[in-house]
Protein backbone atom coordinates (compact mmCIF):
# COMPACT_ATOMS: atom_id res chain seq x y z
CA UNK A 1 0.00 0.00 0.00
CA UNK A 2 1.33 3.68 -0.62
CA UNK A 3 0.67 6.45 0.91
CA UNK A 4 -2.07 7.74 -1.50
CA UNK A 5 -3.75 4.22 -1.13
CA UNK A 6 -3.48 4.82 2.84
CA UNK A 7 -4.83 9.17 2.54
CA UNK A 8 -8.13 7.92 0.83
CA UNK A 9 -8.77 4.64 3.34
CA UNK A 10 -8.33 7.04 5.96
CA UNK A 11 -10.63 9.47 4.65
CA UNK A 12 -13.36 7.26 3.73
CA UNK A 13 -13.34 5.62 7.37
CA UNK A 14 -13.79 9.36 8.49
CA UNK A 15 -16.73 9.85 6.43
CA UNK A 16 -15.47 11.51 3.15
CA UNK A 17 -17.81 9.93 0.13
CA UNK A 18 -17.03 12.17 -2.33
CA UNK A 19 -13.76 13.69 -3.83
CA UNK A 20 -14.30 17.01 -6.55
CA UNK A 21 -11.46 16.74 -8.92
CA UNK A 22 -9.66 18.69 -11.52
CA UNK A 23 -6.05 16.55 -11.08
CA UNK A 24 -2.88 16.74 -13.01
CA UNK A 25 0.31 14.83 -12.85
CA UNK A 26 1.06 15.12 -9.37
CA UNK A 27 -2.14 13.75 -8.33
CA UNK A 28 -1.95 10.72 -10.62
CA UNK A 29 -1.21 8.56 -7.59
CA UNK A 30 -4.04 10.25 -5.71
CA UNK A 31 -6.10 9.24 -9.00
CA UNK A 32 -5.55 6.22 -8.80
CA UNK A 33 -6.24 5.11 -4.77
CA UNK A 34 -9.54 7.12 -5.44
CA UNK A 35 -10.22 4.33 -8.34
CA UNK A 36 -9.89 2.08 -5.87
CA UNK A 37 -11.43 3.13 -2.54
CA UNK A 38 -15.32 2.93 -3.94
CA UNK A 39 -16.52 4.18 -0.73
CA UNK A 40 -15.22 7.74 -2.23
CA UNK A 41 -17.08 8.85 -5.70
CA UNK A 42 -14.87 10.97 -7.57
CA UNK A 43 -16.55 13.91 -9.81
CA UNK A 44 -14.28 15.98 -12.18
CA UNK A 45 -14.97 19.14 -13.03
CA UNK A 46 -13.46 20.64 -16.07
CA UNK A 47 -12.53 23.86 -13.83
CA UNK A 48 -11.31 24.01 -10.05
CA UNK A 49 -13.59 26.47 -9.31
CA UNK A 50 -16.62 24.17 -10.33
CA UNK A 51 -14.92 21.89 -8.25
CA UNK A 52 -14.28 24.20 -5.26
CA UNK A 53 -18.05 25.38 -5.46
CA UNK A 54 -19.48 22.08 -5.69
CA UNK A 55 -17.58 21.07 -2.42
CA UNK A 56 -19.47 24.31 -1.28
CA UNK A 57 -22.82 23.03 -2.06
CA UNK A 58 -22.31 19.30 -1.06
CA UNK A 59 -21.20 20.58 2.62
CA UNK A 60 -23.99 23.43 3.17
CA UNK A 61 -26.19 20.67 2.41
CA UNK A 62 -25.23 17.60 4.57
CA UNK A 63 -22.97 19.51 7.01
CA UNK A 64 -20.22 17.03 6.37
CA UNK A 65 -17.10 17.82 4.42
CA UNK A 66 -16.45 16.52 0.35
CA UNK A 67 -12.93 16.84 -0.52
CA UNK A 68 -11.66 18.47 -3.87
CA UNK A 69 -8.26 17.27 -5.53
CA UNK A 70 -6.39 20.00 -6.94
CA UNK A 71 -3.52 20.54 -9.06
CA UNK A 72 -0.40 22.55 -7.18
CA UNK A 73 -0.62 26.27 -6.99
CA UNK A 74 -2.19 26.88 -9.75
CA UNK A 75 -5.30 24.38 -9.38
CA UNK A 76 -5.73 25.76 -6.15
CA UNK A 77 -5.63 29.39 -7.51
CA UNK A 78 -8.49 28.61 -9.74
CA UNK A 79 -10.71 27.12 -7.00
CA UNK A 80 -10.00 30.40 -4.48
CA UNK A 81 -13.03 32.47 -5.15
CA UNK A 82 -15.31 29.91 -4.57
CA UNK A 83 -13.41 28.40 -1.46
CA UNK A 84 -13.68 32.62 -0.17
CA UNK A 85 -17.86 31.93 -0.52
CA UNK A 86 -17.14 28.37 1.23
CA UNK A 87 -15.15 30.08 3.89
CA UNK A 88 -17.92 32.95 4.79
CA UNK A 89 -20.54 30.13 4.29
CA UNK A 90 -18.83 28.44 7.24
CA UNK A 91 -18.83 25.16 5.21
CA UNK A 92 -16.66 21.53 5.96
CA UNK A 93 -14.11 21.31 2.90
CA UNK A 94 -10.87 19.25 2.66
CA UNK A 95 -8.59 20.24 0.03
CA UNK A 96 -6.14 17.87 -1.32
CA UNK A 97 -3.53 19.89 -3.29
CA UNK A 98 -0.36 18.02 -5.20
CA UNK A 99 2.78 18.87 -5.39
CA UNK A 100 6.24 18.20 -6.66
CA UNK A 101 8.10 15.57 -4.46
CA UNK A 102 11.02 16.92 -2.37
CA UNK A 103 13.72 16.24 -4.57
CA UNK A 104 12.58 18.15 -7.49
CA UNK A 105 11.64 21.23 -5.28
CA UNK A 106 15.22 22.87 -5.56
CA UNK A 107 15.04 22.39 -9.59
CA UNK A 108 11.81 25.59 -9.58
CA UNK A 109 10.17 23.75 -11.83
CA UNK A 110 7.42 25.67 -13.78
CA UNK A 111 4.15 24.76 -12.06
CA UNK A 112 6.24 24.95 -8.61
CA UNK A 113 4.83 27.77 -6.14
CA UNK A 114 4.31 28.53 -2.70
CA UNK A 115 1.08 26.69 -2.36
CA UNK A 116 0.35 27.12 1.86
CA UNK A 117 0.56 31.11 1.02
CA UNK A 118 -2.14 30.87 -1.61
CA UNK A 119 -4.08 28.63 0.73
CA UNK A 120 -4.07 30.34 4.15
CA UNK A 121 -6.42 33.21 3.39
CA UNK A 122 -9.16 30.71 2.47
CA UNK A 123 -8.45 27.89 4.81
CA UNK A 124 -9.18 27.38 8.37
CA UNK A 125 -6.27 25.02 8.70
CA UNK A 126 -3.41 24.42 6.47
CA UNK A 127 -0.83 21.44 6.32
CA UNK A 128 1.80 19.67 4.46
CA UNK A 129 2.22 15.89 4.53
CA UNK A 130 6.04 15.37 5.46
CA UNK A 131 6.29 11.86 4.20
CA UNK A 132 4.04 8.67 3.41
CA UNK A 133 3.77 7.17 6.75
CA UNK A 134 2.52 10.22 7.92
CA UNK A 135 0.35 10.86 5.13
CA UNK A 136 -3.03 9.38 6.56
CA UNK A 137 -3.05 10.53 9.98
CA UNK A 138 -2.47 14.12 8.42
CA UNK A 139 -5.60 13.69 6.01
CA UNK A 140 -7.57 12.85 9.35
CA UNK A 141 -6.15 16.40 10.88
CA UNK A 142 -7.38 17.87 7.53
CA UNK A 143 -10.48 16.15 8.41
CA UNK A 144 -10.87 16.81 12.08
CA UNK A 145 -9.88 20.66 11.65
CA UNK A 146 -12.78 21.11 8.46
CA UNK A 147 -15.43 19.55 11.00
CA UNK A 148 -14.23 22.34 13.89
CA UNK A 149 -17.03 25.08 14.73
CA UNK A 150 -18.01 26.75 12.41
CA UNK A 151 -17.23 24.61 9.34
CA UNK A 152 -14.10 26.03 7.55
CA UNK A 153 -12.04 24.69 4.86
CA UNK A 154 -8.61 22.64 5.35
CA UNK A 155 -5.98 22.71 3.23
CA UNK A 156 -3.42 19.63 2.93
CA UNK A 157 -0.24 19.72 0.42
CA UNK A 158 0.51 16.35 -0.82
CA UNK A 159 3.72 16.25 -2.29
CA UNK A 160 4.18 13.34 -5.24
CA UNK A 161 6.20 11.32 -3.33
CA UNK A 162 3.85 11.04 -0.16
CA UNK A 163 1.26 9.97 -2.26
CA UNK A 164 4.08 7.22 -4.33
CA UNK A 165 5.85 6.37 -1.33
CA UNK A 166 5.50 3.17 0.84
CA UNK A 167 2.54 3.80 3.86
CA UNK A 168 0.57 1.73 5.96
CA UNK A 169 -3.20 1.99 6.49
CA UNK A 170 -4.32 3.48 10.24
CA UNK A 171 -7.08 2.81 12.66
CA UNK A 172 -9.69 5.65 12.20
CA UNK A 173 -12.64 6.60 14.87
CA UNK A 174 -15.17 8.84 12.65
CA UNK A 175 -14.67 12.40 13.90
CA UNK A 176 -17.63 14.07 15.10
CA UNK A 177 -18.04 18.37 15.09
CA UNK A 178 -17.79 19.65 18.87
CA UNK A 179 -19.63 22.36 20.26
CA UNK A 180 -19.15 24.54 23.25
CA UNK A 181 -22.51 24.88 25.09
CA UNK A 182 -23.55 28.94 25.48
CA UNK A 183 -21.72 30.33 29.14
CA UNK A 184 -24.76 30.78 32.20
CA UNK A 185 -23.34 34.14 32.48
CA UNK A 186 -24.60 34.87 28.57
CA UNK A 187 -27.51 33.08 28.75
CA UNK A 188 -28.38 35.04 31.89
CA UNK A 189 -27.86 37.79 30.06
CA UNK A 190 -29.99 37.20 26.82
CA UNK A 191 -33.11 36.41 28.64
CA UNK A 192 -32.43 39.66 30.62
CA UNK A 193 -32.75 41.57 27.60
CA UNK A 194 -36.09 40.04 26.55
CA UNK A 195 -37.67 40.76 29.59
CA UNK A 196 -36.71 44.16 29.14
CA UNK A 197 -39.62 45.19 27.57
CA UNK A 198 -37.76 47.10 24.64
CA UNK A 199 -37.85 46.09 21.07
CA UNK A 200 -35.37 43.24 20.84
CA UNK A 201 -34.39 41.24 17.24
CA UNK A 202 -32.80 37.94 17.26
CA UNK A 203 -30.43 37.98 14.33
CA UNK A 204 -29.83 34.15 13.51
CA UNK A 205 -26.83 32.30 11.31
CA UNK A 206 -25.84 28.89 10.67
CA UNK A 207 -27.39 25.97 11.98
CA UNK A 208 -29.84 28.33 13.63
CA UNK A 209 -31.41 28.99 10.52
CA UNK A 210 -32.22 24.92 10.15
CA UNK A 211 -35.80 24.02 11.32
CA UNK A 212 -34.92 23.30 14.84
CA UNK A 213 -33.24 26.51 15.09
CA UNK A 214 -36.36 28.63 13.97
CA UNK A 215 -38.72 26.51 15.92
CA UNK A 216 -36.71 27.60 19.19
CA UNK A 217 -36.59 31.05 18.28
CA UNK A 218 -40.57 31.38 17.43
CA UNK A 219 -41.05 29.75 20.94
CA UNK A 220 -38.98 32.84 22.25
CA UNK A 221 -40.30 35.00 20.30
CA UNK A 222 -43.90 34.42 21.19
CA UNK A 223 -42.79 34.71 24.87
CA UNK A 224 -40.90 37.91 24.49
CA UNK A 225 -42.00 39.67 21.64
CA UNK A 226 -38.94 39.57 19.99
CA UNK A 227 -38.47 39.93 16.24
CA UNK A 228 -36.89 36.74 14.39
CA UNK A 229 -34.22 38.46 11.69
CA UNK A 230 -31.54 36.77 9.24
CA UNK A 231 -28.24 38.75 7.38
CA UNK A 232 -28.45 38.85 3.87
CA UNK A 233 -26.56 36.47 3.02
CA UNK A 234 -27.33 33.38 4.47
CA UNK A 235 -25.26 30.23 3.85
CA UNK A 236 -28.46 27.88 4.26
CA UNK A 237 -31.92 28.70 5.54
CA UNK A 238 -35.27 26.68 5.47
CA UNK A 239 -38.26 28.50 5.10
CA UNK A 240 -41.99 28.26 3.21
CA UNK A 241 -45.06 27.12 4.55
CA UNK A 242 -45.75 26.52 8.42
CA UNK A 243 -42.26 27.23 9.17
CA UNK A 244 -41.18 30.51 11.24
CA UNK A 245 -41.38 34.25 9.51
CA UNK A 246 -37.80 35.11 8.83
CA UNK A 247 -37.29 38.96 8.28
CA UNK A 248 -33.97 38.85 5.90
CA UNK A 249 -32.12 42.10 5.82
CA UNK A 250 -31.55 43.92 2.81
CA UNK A 251 -28.66 44.64 0.91
CA UNK A 252 -28.60 47.84 0.65
CA UNK A 253 -27.96 49.83 4.20
CA UNK A 254 -29.96 52.37 3.86
CA UNK A 255 -32.58 49.94 3.36
CA UNK A 256 -31.18 47.51 5.92
CA UNK A 257 -30.97 50.51 7.90
CA UNK A 258 -34.48 51.28 8.03
CA UNK A 259 -35.34 47.53 8.57
CA UNK A 260 -33.42 47.73 11.81
CA UNK A 261 -34.42 51.48 13.32
CA UNK A 262 -37.10 49.80 15.39
CA UNK A 263 -34.84 47.71 17.67
CA UNK A 264 -32.85 49.00 20.81
CA UNK A 265 -31.13 45.46 21.16
CA UNK A 266 -29.93 42.52 19.32
CA UNK A 267 -28.71 38.97 20.25
CA UNK A 268 -26.90 37.10 17.88
CA UNK A 269 -26.70 33.26 17.54
CA UNK A 270 -24.22 32.07 14.86
CA UNK A 271 -24.32 35.51 12.36
CA UNK A 272 -22.10 38.57 11.80
CA UNK A 273 -22.61 41.75 13.13
CA UNK A 274 -24.63 44.11 9.91
CA UNK A 275 -22.48 46.10 8.14
CA UNK A 276 -22.62 47.77 5.04
CA UNK A 277 -21.84 45.68 2.12
CA UNK A 278 -19.99 48.18 0.59
CA UNK A 279 -18.77 51.95 1.67
CA UNK A 280 -20.45 54.87 -0.08
CA UNK A 281 -18.58 58.59 -0.41
CA UNK A 282 -20.39 60.68 2.29
CA UNK A 283 -22.70 57.43 4.02
CA UNK A 284 -22.82 56.15 7.18
CA UNK A 285 -21.43 52.70 7.82
CA UNK A 286 -23.44 52.11 10.58
CA UNK A 287 -27.04 50.23 9.82
CA UNK A 288 -27.85 49.63 13.59
CA UNK A 289 -29.70 51.67 15.52
CA UNK A 290 -27.93 54.54 17.28
CA UNK A 291 -26.97 53.12 20.56
CA UNK A 292 -28.62 49.57 19.68
CA UNK A 293 -27.35 46.91 22.53
CA UNK A 294 -25.50 43.83 20.62
CA UNK A 295 -25.46 41.05 22.66
CA UNK A 296 -23.48 37.86 21.08
CA UNK A 297 -25.11 34.67 23.04
CA UNK A 298 -23.99 32.22 20.04
CA UNK A 299 -20.84 32.50 18.32
CA UNK A 300 -19.63 30.22 15.31
CA UNK A 301 -18.23 27.56 18.05
CA UNK A 302 -21.56 27.08 19.35
CA UNK A 303 -24.47 24.94 17.83
CA UNK A 304 -27.40 28.20 17.50
CA UNK A 305 -30.22 25.58 17.77
CA UNK A 306 -29.27 23.93 21.03
CA UNK A 307 -28.04 27.57 22.07
CA UNK A 308 -31.63 28.70 21.20
CA UNK A 309 -33.30 25.99 22.88
CA UNK A 310 -31.56 26.48 25.98
CA UNK A 311 -32.72 29.82 25.69
CA UNK A 312 -36.20 29.03 25.13
CA UNK A 313 -36.41 26.72 28.38
CA UNK A 314 -34.44 29.56 30.42
CA UNK A 315 -37.11 31.90 29.63
CA UNK A 316 -39.85 29.72 29.97
CA UNK A 317 -40.64 29.82 26.71
CA UNK A 318 -43.07 26.99 26.73
CA UNK A 319 -44.27 25.01 23.79
CA UNK A 320 -46.43 27.15 22.08
CA UNK A 321 -45.73 28.70 18.92
CA UNK A 322 -46.20 31.48 17.02
CA UNK A 323 -48.79 31.60 13.95
CA UNK A 324 -46.03 30.25 10.93
CA UNK A 325 -46.08 31.24 7.08
CA UNK A 326 -49.06 30.51 5.94
CA UNK A 327 -49.66 28.23 2.52
CA UNK A 328 -49.69 30.65 -0.37
CA UNK A 329 -48.91 30.73 -3.71
CA UNK A 330 -48.66 33.42 -6.44
CA UNK A 331 -51.01 32.95 -9.18
CA UNK A 332 -49.77 31.81 -12.22
CA UNK A 333 -49.36 34.89 -14.55
CA UNK A 334 -49.82 34.41 -18.28
CA UNK A 335 -48.73 36.06 -21.52
CA UNK A 336 -46.69 39.19 -21.19
CA UNK A 337 -43.97 39.87 -21.81
CA UNK A 338 -41.04 38.09 -19.27
CA UNK A 339 -39.72 40.78 -15.92
CA UNK A 340 -37.85 39.29 -13.07
CA UNK A 341 -41.70 40.01 -10.91
CA UNK A 342 -43.49 37.46 -13.26
CA UNK A 343 -40.40 35.69 -13.14
CA UNK A 344 -40.83 35.01 -9.92
CA UNK A 345 -44.68 34.49 -9.35
CA UNK A 346 -44.14 31.34 -11.57
CA UNK A 347 -41.02 30.17 -9.43
CA UNK A 348 -43.44 30.56 -6.50
CA UNK A 349 -46.36 29.05 -8.01
CA UNK A 350 -44.66 25.60 -9.35
CA UNK A 351 -41.67 24.99 -6.73
CA UNK A 352 -41.75 21.66 -5.88
CA UNK A 353 -41.66 21.00 -1.66
CA UNK A 354 -37.89 20.41 -0.58
CA UNK A 355 -36.71 21.70 -3.59
CA UNK A 356 -32.92 22.93 -3.48
CA UNK A 357 -32.76 27.11 -4.42
CA UNK A 358 -29.16 27.94 -5.34
CA UNK A 359 -29.42 31.98 -5.47
CA UNK A 360 -26.89 33.93 -7.50
CA UNK A 361 -29.63 36.02 -9.03
CA UNK A 362 -27.99 39.47 -8.78
CA UNK A 363 -30.35 42.02 -8.93
CA UNK A 364 -32.90 39.66 -10.29
CA UNK A 365 -33.98 37.17 -7.97
CA UNK A 366 -35.68 39.38 -5.54
CA UNK A 367 -39.00 38.83 -6.23
CA UNK A 368 -38.41 34.98 -6.89
CA UNK A 369 -37.31 35.27 -2.94
CA UNK A 370 -40.63 36.96 -3.01
CA UNK A 371 -42.87 34.60 -4.53
CA UNK A 372 -41.92 31.40 -2.41
CA UNK A 373 -42.29 32.57 0.79
CA UNK A 374 -45.34 30.98 1.32
CA UNK A 375 -44.36 27.73 -1.20
CA UNK A 376 -43.88 24.48 0.46
CA UNK A 377 -40.82 23.62 2.67
CA UNK A 378 -37.72 24.39 1.02
CA UNK A 379 -33.85 25.12 1.46
CA UNK A 380 -31.95 28.64 0.42
CA UNK A 381 -28.73 28.55 -0.71
CA UNK A 382 -27.16 32.47 -0.84
CA UNK A 383 -23.63 33.92 -2.11
CA UNK A 384 -22.19 34.36 0.91
CA UNK A 385 -18.65 35.47 -0.01
CA UNK A 386 -20.10 38.26 -2.92
CA UNK A 387 -17.64 36.06 -5.27
CA UNK A 388 -19.67 35.32 -8.24
CA UNK A 389 -19.52 32.21 -10.18
CA UNK A 390 -21.16 30.19 -7.08
CA UNK A 391 -24.37 29.49 -8.01
CA UNK A 392 -24.25 26.51 -10.85
CA UNK A 393 -21.38 24.45 -8.63
CA UNK A 394 -23.27 25.25 -5.61
CA UNK A 395 -26.38 23.44 -7.15
CA UNK A 396 -23.98 21.03 -8.15
CA UNK A 397 -22.59 19.94 -5.34
CA UNK A 398 -26.02 20.21 -3.69
CA UNK A 399 -27.35 17.97 -6.10
CA UNK A 400 -24.91 15.13 -5.01
CA UNK A 401 -25.54 16.24 -1.35
CA UNK A 402 -29.19 15.11 -1.90
CA UNK A 403 -30.48 12.77 -4.63
CA UNK A 404 -33.61 13.04 -4.26
CA UNK A 405 -34.71 16.26 -4.45
CA UNK A 406 -34.95 18.60 -7.14
CA UNK A 407 -32.06 21.30 -7.18
CA UNK A 408 -33.44 24.82 -8.93
CA UNK A 409 -29.84 26.92 -9.55
CA UNK A 410 -30.88 31.13 -10.05
CA UNK A 411 -28.15 32.19 -11.34
CA UNK A 412 -27.32 35.86 -13.49
CA UNK A 413 -25.69 35.62 -16.80
CA UNK A 414 -22.21 37.51 -15.64
CA UNK A 415 -21.43 35.46 -13.31
CA UNK A 416 -23.01 32.04 -14.95
CA UNK A 417 -19.71 32.72 -17.08
CA UNK A 418 -17.37 31.83 -14.73
CA UNK A 419 -18.00 28.22 -13.89
CA UNK A 420 -20.15 27.50 -17.02
CA UNK A 421 -17.95 24.09 -17.05
CA UNK A 422 -20.39 23.06 -13.71
CA UNK A 423 -23.18 22.19 -16.37
CA UNK A 424 -20.70 19.37 -17.55
CA UNK A 425 -20.74 18.02 -14.59
CA UNK A 426 -24.28 17.95 -14.24
CA UNK A 427 -24.69 16.40 -17.13
CA UNK A 428 -22.00 13.21 -16.97
CA UNK A 429 -23.16 12.92 -13.37
CA UNK A 430 -26.97 13.40 -14.47
CA UNK A 431 -27.79 15.70 -11.98
CA UNK A 432 -31.44 17.18 -11.27
CA UNK A 433 -30.99 20.45 -11.63
CA UNK A 434 -32.87 22.97 -13.41
CA UNK A 435 -30.34 26.47 -14.03
CA UNK A 436 -32.49 30.00 -14.63
CA UNK A 437 -30.03 32.13 -16.47
CA UNK A 438 -31.48 35.51 -15.53
CA UNK A 439 -30.05 36.84 -19.41
CA UNK A 440 -30.39 40.48 -18.98
CA UNK A 441 -27.01 40.70 -20.94
CA UNK A 442 -25.41 43.07 -18.27
CA UNK A 443 -23.82 43.60 -14.82
CA UNK A 444 -26.47 45.02 -13.84
CA UNK A 445 -25.45 45.40 -10.19
CA UNK A 446 -22.48 47.14 -10.90
CA UNK A 447 -24.93 49.74 -12.99
CA UNK A 448 -26.85 49.86 -9.93
CA UNK A 449 -23.43 50.71 -8.00
CA UNK A 450 -22.36 52.94 -10.26
CA UNK A 451 -25.36 55.01 -9.92
CA UNK A 452 -25.39 54.93 -5.90
CA UNK A 453 -21.70 56.48 -6.14
CA UNK A 454 -22.41 59.20 -7.66
CA UNK A 455 -22.34 58.62 -11.47
CA UNK A 456 -25.17 60.07 -12.49
CA UNK A 457 -24.46 60.08 -16.13
CA UNK A 458 -21.60 57.96 -16.95
CA UNK A 459 -19.45 57.66 -20.10
CA UNK A 460 -19.89 55.14 -22.64
CA UNK A 461 -17.18 53.81 -21.96
CA UNK A 462 -17.61 53.10 -17.96
CA UNK A 463 -21.03 51.42 -19.48
CA UNK A 464 -19.30 49.68 -21.89
CA UNK A 465 -17.60 47.50 -19.64
CA UNK A 466 -20.74 46.37 -17.40
CA UNK A 467 -22.36 45.23 -21.09
CA UNK A 468 -22.30 41.62 -21.93
CA UNK A 469 -23.49 42.47 -25.74
CA UNK A 470 -21.80 42.83 -28.89
CA UNK A 471 -21.92 39.67 -28.90
CA UNK A 472 -24.35 38.51 -26.89
CA UNK A 473 -24.17 35.38 -25.18
CA UNK A 474 -25.78 32.47 -26.89
CA UNK A 475 -27.12 30.85 -23.53
CA UNK A 476 -28.70 27.63 -25.40
CA UNK A 477 -26.19 26.71 -27.52
CA UNK A 478 -23.64 27.11 -24.68
CA UNK A 479 -25.78 25.52 -22.37
CA UNK A 480 -26.50 22.68 -24.95
CA UNK A 481 -22.03 22.25 -26.29
CA UNK A 482 -22.00 20.79 -22.37
CA UNK A 483 -24.69 18.33 -22.74
CA UNK A 484 -27.44 19.83 -21.22
CA UNK A 485 -31.06 20.32 -22.62
CA UNK A 486 -31.90 24.09 -23.06
CA UNK A 487 -35.10 26.34 -24.14
CA UNK A 488 -35.15 30.52 -24.15
CA UNK A 489 -38.40 32.01 -22.97
CA UNK A 490 -39.03 35.53 -23.78
CA UNK A 491 -42.77 35.47 -22.49
CA UNK A 492 -44.53 34.78 -19.63
CA UNK A 493 -45.97 31.83 -21.36
CA UNK A 494 -43.00 30.07 -22.53
CA UNK A 495 -40.76 30.73 -19.28
CA UNK A 496 -44.03 28.87 -17.82
CA UNK A 497 -44.47 26.40 -19.96
CA UNK A 498 -40.54 25.82 -20.03
CA UNK A 499 -40.34 24.96 -16.07
CA UNK A 500 -43.07 23.06 -15.61
CA UNK A 501 -41.78 20.69 -18.13
CA UNK A 502 -38.24 21.05 -16.74
CA UNK A 503 -39.76 20.27 -12.94
CA UNK A 504 -41.40 17.09 -14.60
CA UNK A 505 -38.12 15.77 -16.14
CA UNK A 506 -35.50 13.95 -14.60
CA UNK A 507 -31.72 14.89 -14.97
CA UNK A 508 -30.17 18.76 -15.65
CA UNK A 509 -31.90 21.53 -17.30
CA UNK A 510 -31.28 25.01 -18.57
CA UNK A 511 -34.13 27.92 -19.07
CA UNK A 512 -32.28 31.08 -20.23
CA UNK A 513 -34.93 33.80 -19.26
CA UNK A 514 -35.05 36.45 -21.59
CA UNK A 515 -35.09 39.99 -20.66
Amino acid sequence: MNGADALMQALADGGITHCFTNPGTTEIHLVAALAREPRIRPVLGLFEGVCSGAADGFGRMTGRPAATLLHLGPGLANALANLHNARRAGTPVVNLIGDHPAAHRPNDPPLASDIATLAAPVSGWVGEAASAAALPEQGLAALRAALGRPGQVASLVVPADCAWSEAAPIPVDGPEPVFEPPAEADLAEAVRMLQAGVPTGLLLGGPALLEPGLRAAARIAKKSGAVILSNTFAARFVRGAGLPLVRRLPYFPERARKRLAEFAQLIVINAAVPTSFFAYPHCSLDVLAAGCRVHTLAGPRQDGARVLAALAEALGAGQEMPETVRAQRPELPAGAALTTESIGAVIGALLPEEAIVSDESGTSGEFAFRGTMGAPPHDWLCLTGGAIGQGVPVATGAALACPGRKVLCLQGDGGAMYTLQALWTQARERLDVITVIFANRKYQILQVELMRLGFNAPAAGILDTMDLGRPDLDWVKLAEGQGVPATAAGTVDGFRAALARALAEPGPHVIVAQL
